[in-house]
């Protein structure tokens, strides 16, 4: 079931205006904390929401529970301010779960996204974030695992400006798909693909792929990449740390 997360796990709804207001004034109070010591801006239960472009502010649903691990809105603000403009940019959202990071760049200018996720309780909250945010017309919900849709997809001619990726964490998912974008030219000439990972599972390097860019966010890592053909300035050694850049959950 998808729900709109309001409140912290075991936190009381306040029913009374004052109470709220005090209530939401110490959370804002817990998260300026929590940037101070560079740990997560998000916890499980925080609202979902769009952080730019024209959607911006509206919230999405999410599937109820941990099997979803949506980016964080701190960690997608600060990835889609790092992109070059989308306007009437193709995108694709692997991995896709709720649609954050496709709704993200659909609000940002981009012509169209294509979504593809398998698990049930997720797509149905995709479907709905997509009919809710009158997006539907925009995308395309590509039903089933990674590495077959990646095929269907090449097989149809598809190209597109940015492919979005964001596996589960510890999950062996992030390489196979890697490999085949490279092997199979989805990514455009000038395209760019974005991953995000565990730091304790950095990726591997692929063939037809350079890296471009690494970020740290706490516990997340995000890598940029583009096809090797494309390559400018190789990424330095390490990855540049940003919201404080210590060890997260």
């Amino acid at each position: 079931m998808c729900s709109l997360p309001v409140s912290r796990p075991g936190h009381r709804n306040v029913s009374r205006l004052g109470d709220r207001q005090g209530a939401e004034s110490k959370e804002r109070a817990r998260r300026d904390a929590r940037r101070r010591r560079g740990g997560p801006d998000d916890y499980p239960g925080a609202p979902l929401r769009v952080t730019g472009g024209m959607l911006a502010g509206r919230r999405l649903r999410a599937p109820r529970g941990a099997a979803v691990r949506p980016t964080s809105d701190r960690v997608r603000e600060s990835v889609f301010g790092r992109l070059p403009d989308l306007e009437g940019a193709r995108v694709l959202d692997l991995f896709a779960g709720t649609g954050a990071l496709g709704i993200e760049a659909l609000s940002r200018g981009a012509a169209s996204a294509a979504f593809v996720e398998r698990a049930r309780p997720a797509l149905a909250c995709l479907e709905e974030n997509l009919a809710g945010l009158g997006l539907a017309e925009r995308a395309r919900v590509v039903r089933g695992d990674v590495l077959p849709a990646l095929a269907r997809l090449a097989r149809e001619g598809a190209r597109f400006d940015l492919v979005l990726m964001d596996p589960p964490y510890g999950a062996p998912d992030a390489a196979p798909a890697l490999h085949a974008l490279a092997r199979t030219g989805l990514l455009a000439p000038a395209g760019t693909l974005v991953l995000e990972t565990s730091r304790r599972h950095p990726p591997d390097r692929v063939p037809g792929l350079a890296l471009e860019d690494e970020r740290l966010y706490g516990d997340t890592l995000v890598a940029r990449y583009v096809r090797s053909d494309q390559a400018r300035d190789a990424v330095g050694d390490g990855a540049a740390a940003e919201g404080g850049g210590e060890d997260g959950a």
